[in-house]
């Protein structure tokens, strides 16, 4: 069975990091042992929310607590959202070190978590130069959106062709793979999102119809389904397009019912059986 240690955010109402991972995993056959770096009330979207930030310390207690069970050589892969504070990023990088030295054929899939278009960078000062200079680095497999993409690589791309090459400059310092789960581009229809995913055997997309409305935790459980899928079966087009289905299927149930939060519950069978699907082209 396929385990992935998780180490996010965690929210009481609602649904992102871990919390919007954790269950999308499980429904897929996934074990999954989440880790958590703040418990929150709610999603910081709302403008208010109550609840720790766990400390650093913390992080790495609940990770040797684990090891110290003698199970960390199950784990298939490390899974990282939204790091709140360099140590606690830190934290994650020892929690993978150590997954490693049990598995050496273990992985690690972070999503990048710095900002998006419209919003800019929203995580602490700090955060953004760390993921870009000491994380993302590390990690086999890498998620951004279009905006953490143009800044990871310090660039601007705006046309299919930039995408590639941006992802392609981003593999080049350690990642095998990068998905850019959403993008902006002068060459597609206003009314698609492109999810384009880069390895080095080569490159594909998927186009998606745009729902207009901003869905929280969405990049989260994108993020967390191409991982289940590419562990599953290795190929990163198969990955992408499980992927597109199933997250468009679940954001269109969302919007049709006018829901504020993920329909995870409700919405689960979208997981494994998608309404809609959406070809993968190669490029």
């Amino acid at each position: 069975m396929t385990t992935i240690l998780s180490i996010q955010s965690s929210v009481a109402y609602g649904h992102v990091g871990n919390s919007a991972a954790t269950f999308p995993l499980m429904r897929l056959g996934v074990e999954v042992w989440p880790v958590i770096t703040v418990h929150f009330s709610n999603h910081t979207g709302y403008g208010q929310w109550r609840g720790p930030l766990l400390a650093a310390a913390d992080v790495a207690e609940v990770v040797k607590g684990i090891d110290e069970r003698g199970v960390l050589g199950r784990v298939d892969a490390v899974l990282s959202g939204y790091q709140g504070a360099e140590d606690v990023g830190a934290e994650v990088l020892n929690a993978l070190d150590l997954v490693r030295q049990r598995n050496p054929q273990a992985i690690y899939c972070c999503d990048p978590v710095l900002g998006d278009e419209g919003r800019g960078i929203y995580v602490r000062p700090g955060i953004p130069e760390f993921m870009r200079d000491v994380v993302v680095p590390r990690a086999d497999i890498v998620t951004p959106n279009h905006f953490e993409l143009d800044y990871l690589t310090g660039a601007p791309s705006r046309t299919l062709a930039g995408v590639l090459d941006a992802a392609n400059a981003l593999r080049e310092r350690g990642p095998k793979v990068v998905l850019v789960t959403s993008t902006i581009l002068e060459d597609s229809d206003p009314d698609t999102i492109v999810m384009v995913a880069v390895t080095e055997g080569g490159a594909w997309r998927v186009t998606t119809p745009l729902l207009n409305r901003t869905f929280t935790g969405s990049g989260d459980i994108t993020t967390a389904l191409f991982l289940a899928h590419y562990l599953e079966a290795g190929d990163p087009a198969q990955a992408l397009g499980k992927t597109a289905d199933a997250v468009y299927s679940l954001l269109k149930a969302t919007a049709d019912a006018d829901s504020k939060e993920l329909l995870l519950v409700e919405g689960q069978d979208e997981i494994v059986n998608p309404s809609f699907h959406f070809d993968v082209v190669a490029l």
